[in-house]
């Protein structure tokens, strides 16, 4: 038999981002932003910790910004013309 579709997992459904955090990994986090004291702190009734997903930077927008300024410039606008006008010599 096969598995039904609602039951079948992701290939990176275990590394999704989670909102809420174990308590070890809370205190971890704490530890590692030195704002908890294992020897002096107790794990119940700790403070809350962020969890904020990071984002991708979108590159191609950026680049396509660079190669629309790059076609802008004069030299590169003279040098389309005369192969713009070639294409039309042909044609006639």
């Amino acid at each position: 038999m096969t598995i039904h579709p609602s039951l079948k997992t992701k290939s990176g459904a275990l590394n999704q981002h989670r909102n809420v955090l174990t308590r070890t990994e809370r205190i971890s986090r704490l530890v590692n932003e030195e704002r908890f004291d294992l020897a002096t702190n107790s794990a119940l009734g700790i403070i809350k910790v962020r969890s904020i997903k990071a984002r991708a930077v979108k590159k191609k927008k950026e680049a396509a910004a660079e190669g629309a300024a790059g076609a802008a410039t004069p030299a590169a606008a003279g040098a389309a013309a005369p192969a713009a006008g070639g294409a039309a010599a042909k044609k006639k």
